[in-house]
């Protein structure tokens, strides 16, 4: 499960259905379906939203395969985004902050 930056958006992986559900979030904390998006593979074993929040990436682990969703900031929608990455067996998925990263010595 993921929230959007904004928490207005509740992301449910389905690796039954190889979805992912989005639920609006209500000002009180109901929640309301708003659909059931294909991941683009089999197995979604977990999914991250990338940093600006556009979109989302899904480990799809028994298709071999990190699929790249684009949000609808209005709806929560997700659509494809055209590309994905070929990797054994994903099952994690985690963005990096370089902003004081430098190659060959740890801040």
């Amino acid at each position: 499960m993921g929230l959007d930056s904004a928490a207005r958006f509740l992301y449910v992986s389905n690796r039954g259905h190889d979805t992912i559900s989005v639920f609006r979030i209500g000002k009180r904390g109901t929640l309301t379906m708003a659909g059931n998006f294909q991941t683009g593979g089999r197995s979604p074993r977990t999914f991250t939203i990338d940093p600006t929040g556009r979109y989302l990436l899904v480990a799809n682990e028994r298709s071999d395969r990190v699929v790249v969703l684009k949000i609808d900031p209005e709806t929560g929608a997700l659509d494809p985004a055209g590309q994905l990455v070929n990797v054994p067996s994903p099952v994690c998925l985690a963005f990096l902050d370089r902003t004081n990263w430098h190659f060959g010595r740890h801040p």
